[in-house]
């Protein structure tokens, strides 16, 4: 119980839902309100209408190609490839990454701290060239007059910002989609169910001697995937946590902690997605905390066989239900 009361102090700072606006929030339980930019406030509209947008493969220079392409939510928001593909089929650099949670990131994207806002971030798969990601860079116009065509997606515009005049524009196209993002969420994991819904049946044996690994200095995971998110540097509406970045040592690029939650289902993993499954991620891991020139954060002595078996039983305890 020590070690639970432990994590439950170390994650839940804010829980409960809260409202902003017109607007309810369907928080998991233990989760804070995220922060949300002033020129972009939720609503119930906005939010439906960023879905829509979200699925929309009009949204791309070839009519074939949406968000949702490379963040299937089957897939928890990831695509399955090691590095994804542009709608025009160029590879693009990096792996791409959740977006559960991630209205919690105070920057977006693997690399960029300057990329501090969803909004933000959504210009970049939109217009990004060398590679394209949905390659509209040039083409604003063109995709501004068809959904201003479109009779329901006029109705849905003027109902997300009412009084605006005209509603369709390209600012309230990435308005409408940062608000959808900002209400996915992951939280609702058999790790979820045992230290915030006090079901201490959740988990079992491995996967409790896992956790208690994974929060120890023995493995040291914890110093750098931590919070709601497990993940690195965090924000909501109140709070923001210690940045947490390693270099990578196969690449020596800075790159931003990305969350564990539903690292199952989101395989290859690493920002360049070298690495197929979880086993190889901790021999990975392994082989950094041998390293006398990796991260003095990574360094640490081997673990046993049965250490990794308990480790990788926490980490598929962070899956969602649904």
């Amino acid at each position: 119980m020590n070690l639970l009361r432990l994590v439950i102090a170390g994650l839940a700072m804010c829980g409960a839902a809260s409202h902003a606006a017109d607007f309810t929030w369907n928080l998991p339980r233990g989760f804070p309100q995220p922060a949300v930019p002033a020129d972009n406030p939720m609503s119930e509209a906005k939010v439906a209408l960023g879905a829509r947008l979200f699925a929309d493969p009009r949204l791309s220079s070839t009519g074939r190609f949406s968000c949702q392409s490379c963040h299937a939510p089957e897939r928890a928001f990831t695509d399955g490839l090691p590095r994804s593909r542009g709608a025009e089929g160029a590879e693009l650099p990096l792996n791409a990454p959740t977006i559960l949670n991630a209205a919690y990131n105070p920057a977006l994207g693997w690399n960029d701290a300057g990329v501090q806002t969803l909004e933000q971030q959504m210009r970049g798969p939109l217009f990004n060239q060398h590679p394209a990601e949905l390659g509209l860079a040039g083409r604003e116009a063109d995709i501004v007059a068809t959904f201003a065509a479109d009779p329901a997606m006029r109705r849905d515009f003027a109902a997300a910002f009412p009084g605006e005049s005209p509603g369709v524009t390209m600012d309230n196209i990435i308005r409408a989609i940062a608000a959808f993002e900002r209400t996915q969420f992951a939280g609702d994991s058999d790790f979820d169910r045992h230290v915030f819904g006090g079901d201490h049946e959740a988990l079992g044996p491995r996967q409790k001697r896992g956790m208690e690994l994974f929060f120890s200095a023995r493995s040291g995971c914890s110093g750098c995937h931590g919070g709601i998110n497990f993940a690195g540097e965090w924000v909501d509406r109140e709070h923001l946590r210690a940045r947490a970045q390693y270099v990578d040592a196969g690449t020596g690029q800075a790159v931003r902690v990305p969350t564990l939650r539903n690292v199952a289902r989101t395989a290859p993993y690493l920002h360049d997605g070298r690495l197929g499954t979880l086993a190889e991620v901790l021999d990975h891991y392994e082989k950094l905390a041998a390293d006398p020139a990796s991260d003095a954060r990574l360094r640490r002595a081997a673990l046993t066989t049965e250490e990794r078996a308990d480790l990788l039983g926490f980490l598929e305890s962070l899956t969602d239900r649904h």
